[in-house]
């Protein structure tokens, strides 16, 4: 379940031979130490066995003994969430110094 590199960390999951989580999309924010990904995923409807709507979850790990383990995580349940975040974090970032240590 964990992975030994970080382009083998994935959302996706499954129970029982049933895959309940289907990563959609996945970015590599920051790297090194306590890596951070962004995914979109979604999640199947236990009544319906379908899949919903996107969301999106914000990830942060840690390599120990070898391995990536999630320390932290965000959860954005739709995008119009998604998309208000987003346009704060943009006003935010525009209206910051600029840092020469990036």
């Amino acid at each position: 379940m964990w992975a030994e590199e970080i382009d083998d960390i994935t959302i996706e999951f499954e129970e029982d031979g049933v895959q309940v989580v289907r990563q959609e999309a996945r970015e590599v924010v920051a790297r090194g130490t306590w890596p951070v990904l962004m995914f979109a995923y979604r999640e199947r409807d236990p009544k319906t066995g379908e899949f919903g709507g996107l969301k999106f979850s914000l990830r942060k790990f840690r390599k120990a003994r070898g391995v990536y383990r999630m320390e932290a995580k965000f959860n954005i349940g739709n995008p119009d969430q998604a998309r208000a975040i987003a346009a704060i974090l943009g006003r935010w970032a525009s209206e910051a110094p600029i840092d020469s240590e990036g």
